[in-house]
Formats: structure tokens, sequence, C-alpha cells
């Protein structure tokens, strides 16, 4: 990826398509997707768009009951146990799916947590970090021989225009002088980004293309951690809960981009790129306003995407790719 690629190609779809438009006429028959958080919010509208046109779609959940009760409707759909912050969890959960599968043609990061309370989890890492972005990195990893395995897999994993909020804080990124919950879920929002470039770059000669994206601005579980009054105040919704924020999009609207960028052929022989609004997005400035769009550029550095890489691996202990 360079920047000159970071910029919109003309999509069809635009910001107010759903689900559906983007995967009218698709067969999926014999593909197989990951879907992490693929029982609730945005997760849930991707399992089922991509369950409905035919492919098989594992959904781990750090909830598993909870998520065979959302998709029970669903046909063409099993759940497995998986916690994010558990990384042994995350190994355990990649080897069942290796044992029930021969390739894997779609790797869909949404779950995610934002703006928590402070949280430690493992050896005292920030639990957003962890969540968001070690988490699915492990995942993505322990699962790299089944995408390689197939001819054009991707991995699509939900970021944020949140990430514009902070760079990694590479001096302190686990917050061990003064936690700040905005910032943390910045800066998780930002690794996400830097994943994508990095796993591209790796993955690109075995066929394996990644991308991250921002969703938009959707009210789902993912702010189950705000309280009312902090939505309230952000206009977000009003008293009684019912959304009123300009430009919020439905949860279909919401899984569009992720939908676009799993399947859409103008992104054959693409990668490593930030797409919001079923398009790739444009490099913004430092003073933009987070809701007008864009990438940081620090966010698709690919100097910074290999310098967090290695944090990863030496923090996690994965088996690292071989380029």
């Amino acid at each position: 990826m360079t920047t000159t690629d970071q910029q919109p190609l003309g999509s069809p779809f635009s910001a107010t398509s759903t689900a559906e438009d983007v995967l009218a006429g698709l067969d999926l028959s014999g593909a197989t997707a990951v879907v992490t958080g693929g029982y609730s919010g945005l997760g849930l509208e991707t399992t089922r768009g991509l369950a409905a046109a035919g492919a098989r779609v594992i959904v781990p959940a750090r909830r598993p009951g909870i998520a065979r009760a959302a998709l029970k409707d669903v046909d063409g759909c099993e759940v497995i146990f998986m916690d994010l912050t558990d990384l042994d969890s995350v190994r355990i959960a990649a080897a069942q799916i290796s044992d029930s599968i021969d390739r894997l043609d779609l790797l869909m990061a949404i779950a995610g947590v934002m703006a928590t309370p402070e949280q430690r989890v493992g050896p005292g890492w920030e639990g957003q970090l962890t969540a968001n972005h070690l988490g699915h990195f492990t995942l993505a990893c322990e699962l790299y021989p089944l995408l390689a395995a197939g001819e054009a897999a991707r991995v699509v994993v939900n970021s944020s225009a949140g990430h514009t909020l902070t760079d990694i804080r590479w001096h302190d990124p686990h917050f061990r002088t003064g936690y700040d919950k905005w910032l943390a879920y910045g800066q998780a929002k930002t690794a996400n980004v830097l994943f994508a470039v990095q796993f591209d770059a790796l993955g690109r000669n075995d066929g394996v293309r990644a991308f991250a994206l921002h969703p938009g601005k959707i009210i789902t579980g993912l702010q189950r951690q705000m309280a009312l009054h902090e939505q309230i105040e952000r206009g977000w919704v009003d008293g009684q809960g019912n959304v009123i924020g300009a430009d919020f999009k439905t949860p279909s609207q919401g899984a569009a981009t992720g939908l676009w960028a799993a399947t859409s052929p103008l992104l054959d022989c693409r990668g490593g790129l930030y797409l919001e609004d079923c398009d790739i997005a444009r490099i913004s400035t430092p003073s933009e306003p987070m809701d007008d769009g864009g990438v940081r550029a620090y966010a698709v550095d690919p100097d910074a995407a290999e310098r967090l890489w290695q944090l990863s691996l030496a923090a996690t202990g994965v088996t690292p790719i071989a380029h």
C-alpha cells in the first residue's frame, strides 16, 4: 500500500447502502467465514448477510449461550467459545477452527469495546488494546495457515474514526502512567488500522489481503459501558435512548462497508487500506474534525505498522508469519 492507493475509487455504493445492497446477487456457497462479535450489532448483521449468501459462518463468542440464542434462526452458522482478552482462549478457539476446516476465506474482526473503565487483563495489559487489537492479532496469526490455504482470502478489521484521537502511545501503550478511556479507545482503533497494513504486507504473496474500516456512527452494544447521560451530552440519543444524532447509520448500513471489503471485486489485488462508506477513504489532515472522514497518515504508515507488529509479536508470543 502507498498513500496514492489511499483514495476513493468510485464505488457504486455509499454511506446509505445496506448489507443487503452490497451482497445482492452474490453467491458465497462453499466459502467459510469467521466473524468475531458475530452475534450482536454489526457482527450480527454481518453473520446474517454472509449466511444468507450461502457462506458457512463460525462465530467465536465470549457468551456462547447468548450467541446461539441470537443466531438460532441463521442457517449455516456455528458458535464456539472465545474471549479476546484471554489469549489462551483465543489459541484454543483457533485450534478448534483449524480442526474443523481446511481453508478460511474470510476473517471478520468485528468484536470490540469502546471507552470502557480501566481494566487490566493478562499480565496487566490495558483492556481496550487487548480486546480490540492483541486478541484479534493472535487469532489472525493462528489462523494464517487456513487463510493462506485458499486462493484469495480477506481479513477485514473494524476500526473507527476514533483512531483520529491518538497515534500509538509508544512510550506507554498500556496507560501505566494514567488512564484515559477515550485515548485508550483511539489508540486501539489506530492499532486496528496498522495491523491491517502489516498483515496485508506479509500476506499478499499468499493471496491474503487485509483491510481496516470505519463502519460509521451507529448505536449498538458497543456503547454498553457508556452512561446514558454521556450519550445524551454527546447528542447521540435523547432521554429515552432514541438515536437523534446526525448521520447515524442503521446496523445494516453500518455492516455494509465490512461486507463490501469482504466481497467487492473492486478490491481484488488491493489491500492494506482503510475504508469508509463502502469506498476507500482519503488521507485526512491533523486539523480536520473526526466526523469529516478520512484516515490519518500515522495510521497507515508502513514503518509504524511494522513497529506495532513487532511489539505485538513480543507481547503475545505468536508464531511470526513468514514474509
